[in-house]
């Protein structure tokens, strides 16, 4: 598995904790610190934090924006009715989609759906994969 793999798995998983938390104004401003602590709670290799730090800058910095490319692409889905993780997914993915120019959308897409595999159900590879291809279609 690579480095930026192990970064997207650390980011899904501190985004997953703030979800359920509840994405409170003002978290971002102290997301180096957080992200510090959550490393060394749950061991995430040194190699893979700078990756992670910019994704998870990059996704709080345009969370609202990326929910509603989300929304927008999710045919009949709420936001807050799609499942934790694989919104936090959608939403990592989304964000290199658009954001990050050294990421091509089909390696964005495939890093989400190899990541649903891991840690999501039975359907949620394919829900990812359909709402990232559609993303991905609309940037045409």
């Amino acid at each position: 598995m690579g480095v930026r793999r192990k970064s997207r798995e650390a980011v899904l998983q501190f985004l997953f904790q703030d979800d359920f938390r509840g994405f409170e104004e003002g978290f971002d401003q102290d997301i180096d610190q957080r992200f510090e602590d959550f490393c060394s709670l749950y061991d995430v290799q040194k190699k893979a934090r700078s990756y992670a730090v910019e994704l998870l800058t990059g996704v709080y910095g345009v969370r609202a924006d990326v929910d509603a490319v989300i929304v927008q692409h999710a045919s009949n889905w709420r936001l807050e009715r799609i499942d934790v993780t694989d919104r936090n997914i959608l939403r990592i993915g989304v964000y290199e989609m658009i954001h990050c120019d050294d990421v091509p959308p089909e390696v964005a897409i495939n890093e989400a759906v190899e990541i649903a595999k891991r840690f999501c159900g039975g359907d949620s590879p394919a829900f990812v994969n359909g709402v990232l291809d559609a993303v991905r279609a609309g940037m045409k």
